[in-house]
């Protein structure tokens, strides 16, 4: 059955219509490079004045003042203080919160079966993303979107796109990871490839003296994991960067591509000390990952004949032009659970995907370029409700639905009103899936009573795109207004004396993910197919 689009809102639909249609005009328009800024810009201020600009009235430090004695909290402040406002340890929130709505919420084991495969555990693939798209999803989005494991309502980012992954979120962590020679990380060839050193010491399986306080290992690594899975670990910038294959594929990548970087500052500026080649290749490094972001993965997202551009330089004098600070609704639309399937390729063969877990062994055994293309040539899961695998839904589906109501957030229908979509008055506009509109009823009562983590997975998908409407305008909001005030894309820094002439051409040349990959690996292999994007579109469900 189909959705019913009536809540869409006539401005949506249209500007949703022109934008997806008419690909030979885009593409001609898009041929003019000033034609294609001034759309550019048009388009992404659009989407970022959909709802009130930064600063937040409101953060979650308003939820975190318990009763004295007592584990019982006082009711969140609807006001806005002055450490509400500049307190960046504390998470932001567009809209304040919403105790009553909260308080008449289902159980939360009953919102997770939402999320529970059907037909026997049956995947639904995405007919649009690789294996990559959630792979980079999860990299890139750790570096900001941390929050704390001492206080849920708190966060420990930098609260920018800093590759902190790579480079670590403290100056004491990045100087761990430096090498001090010629600007470059700390890296080892294995197997004729680089990667980073080893974190760990084989014969004593300690953490080696060189890294120790880099970060807090996670509890998996220290208690799970036996001494001779942590001898394969790798020092890089944050505790999680070695859970996860792809992550740690990424990791890599960067780190060739920042030594690469320094190799080219080092032969056409032979003056520069240790200190400038690392600063120098860090800032180029950022801008070209900031650059595939916008101009690749966001561009994956959307499904636009219009393809954005980074363009920082045209939105500098916008009232959106503040300080970043992540919000727990960004928090809440880039939980992409069921974006992994549950087994990957690996080497022809597949295995569950738990098994890329900690495995450091399978990147080393087939090198960099393999790897990127084997993922690019597997299907993600569809994001959405009933597709997320059993393994995850306590552990990343749960924890999500009791974020958003330790947060207090507000319903699904405020946040659809905050970023310029109609309410909606029936299930069917949601989604036009019979059961899932059955099971939102029994579970909610009205539409007005959907909570917000639900009702962004429980919309359809649209035609030709990464997402829904409502995670994708969320995510439209806040990536590019997170993303465009990044300091290095600043009028006074955004120059080649920032970058150098070597560097300001790079930053400014066109620049993909498979070019990175393919600059990085050993000279003379083919070219490798390195891809958010699926090559056919087949049938788009199928067994686990």
């Amino acid at each position: 059955m189909a959705r019913d689009t009536s809540a869409d809102g006539n401005g949506n639909r249209v500007q949703t219509y022109v934008l997806t249609h008419f690909g030979g005009l885009w593409r001609l328009i898009q041929r003019s490079r000033w034609l294609s800024r001034r759309i550019n810009k048009v388009l992404i201020n659009s989407a970022i004045y959909a709802i009130p600009t930064r600063p937040f009235a409101f953060s979650l430090m308003t939820l975190d003042k318990l009763i004295p004695g007592t584990q019982r909290a006082k009711k969140p402040d609807t006001y806005t203080s002055w450490d509400s406002l500049v307190d960046r340890t504390y998470t932001g929130r567009h809209l304040p919160p919403n105790e009553a709505f909260t308080a008449r919420l289902p159980d939360v084991d009953a919102v997770v079966k939402l999320f529970k495969k059907r037909n026997g555990g049956a995947t639904v693939y995405s007919d649009k993303s690789t294996l990559l798209f959630p792979y980079f999803v999860q990299w890139f989005t750790d570096g900001f979107l941390r929050t704390s494991g001492q206080n849920r309502l708190k966060n420990t980012s930098n609260h920018h796109i800093d590759l902190s992954p790579v480079y670590g979120l403290t100056p004491q962590s990045t100087h761990m990871l430096r090498s001090f020679t010629g600007g470059k990380l700390k890296s080892q060839t294995l197997g004729g490839e680089e990667y980073p050193k080893f974190y760990y010491d084989p014969a004593t399986d300690a953490v080696k003296p060189e890294f120790a306080g880099l970060y807090t290992p996670l509890s998996d690594e220290t208690q799970l994991l036996t001494p001779v899975q942590r001898a394969r670990l790798f020092a890089m910038g944050v505790e999680r960067a070695n859970v996860q294959v792809g992550y740690v594929m990424l990791n890599v990548l960067c780190l060739r591509e920042h030594n690469r970087l320094c190799r080219l500052l080092a032969e056409a500026y032979p003056d520069w000390d240790d200190e400038r080649l690392f600063q120098t290749a860090r800032n180029i490094l950022i801008v070209v990952i900031l650059k595939i972001v916008i101009e690749e993965y966001i561009n994956h997202i959307t499904p636009y004949e219009f393809k954005f551009i980074a363009d920082p330089l045209s939105f500098t004098n916008e009232s959106w032009y503040r300080q970043n600070w992540m919000a727990v609704e960004f928090t809440l639309v880039y939980r992409w659970h069921s974006a992994l399937p549950p087994t990957a390729t690996y080497n022809g063969e597949k295995m569950p995907m738990e098994a890329t877990l900690w495995n450091n062994e399978l990147l080393m055994e087939r090198g960099l370029g393999v790897m990127f293309e084997e993922t690019s040539a597997q299907p993600a899961g569809r994001i959405g409700l009933h597709n997320t695998d059993d393994t995850l839904l306590d552990v990343a589906e749960k924890r999500g639905i009791q974020l958003g109501r330790d947060a207090r957030l507000a319903s699904y229908n405020d946040y659809r009103a905050m970023c310029g979509f109609p309410r909606v008055t029936k299930f069917s506009q949601i989604t036009g899936d019979a059961d899932t509109q059955r099971e939102l009823e029994q579970l909610y009562g009205d539409v007005d009573g959907i909570e917000l983590y639900a009702g962004l997975y429980a919309e359809d998908g649209r035609e030709n795109s990464a997402v829904a409407g409502l995670v994708g305008r969320i995510i439209g909001i806040d990536a590019f207004s997170q993303a465009l005030t990044n300091p290095l894309l600043a009028p006074s820094i955004f120059n080649e004396a920032t970058f150098s002439p070597v560097g300001w051409k790079i930053v400014n040349e066109p620049v993909t993910l498979s070019d990175l990959v393919n600059r990085n690996t050993p000279p003379g292999h083919k070219k490798w197919n390195v891809t958010f994007y699926r090559a056919a579109a087949p049938a788009v469900s199928s067994g686990a």
